[in-house]
């Protein structure tokens, strides 16, 4: 699949539905390690870009130094679900931290987002770390056939 739009549509339907995906890095030693979080996505010249807001724990932040690579995975007993794989970059700029605060107030895609003021008193606060996920991969699969969609970045 060459477009991202043949599957954007049930990229979001499900994204919106599930809302929490389990995030997976690995240590240096190649051992894996989940954490339930919500991402939120956008479109940016016709292909997906994911944001997270999150604390930069100790464990998260040494994985994502020796392997920026990531995956994001949702699902629901409906079968259905969508793994995204990424390389996430730290963000420190106050704009983007900014523009990625309404993305969340706004919701992205609609019914991903939360309010950030739950967690942090603003853009600004130190505790607040922003990725930048940028994906090379993504799966949609259908939970009612099991009819599975991919696209890869530059195919």
């Amino acid at each position: 699949m060459t477009k991202f739009s043949e599957i954007q549509d049930a990229f979001e339907a499900y994204i919106g539905d599930i809302v929490y995906a389990t995030m997976t890095t690995v240590d240096k030693k190649n051992r894996p390690r989940a954490r339930v979080l919500i991402p939120i996505w956008e479109m940016v010249d016709d292909e997906p870009l994911g944001w997270l807001a999150t604390y930069k724990t100790p464990v998260k932040a040494a994985h994502l130094a020796n392997n920026p690579h990531t995956t994001f995975s949702y699902w629901t007993p409906r079968q259905n679900a969508v793994n995204v794989d990424t390389v996430a970059e730290w963000v420190t700029d106050i704009e983007v931290k900014r523009r990625v605060w309404d993305l969340y107030r706004k919701t992205s895609p609609r019914g991903a987002g939360y309010n950030l003021g739950n967690f942090w008193t603003g853009p600004a606060d130190p505790k607040l770390h922003v990725l930048r996920l940028e994906p090379w991969r993504v799966q949609v699969i259908r939970g009612t056939d099991l009819r599975s969609q991919i696209w890869k970045k530059g195919e």
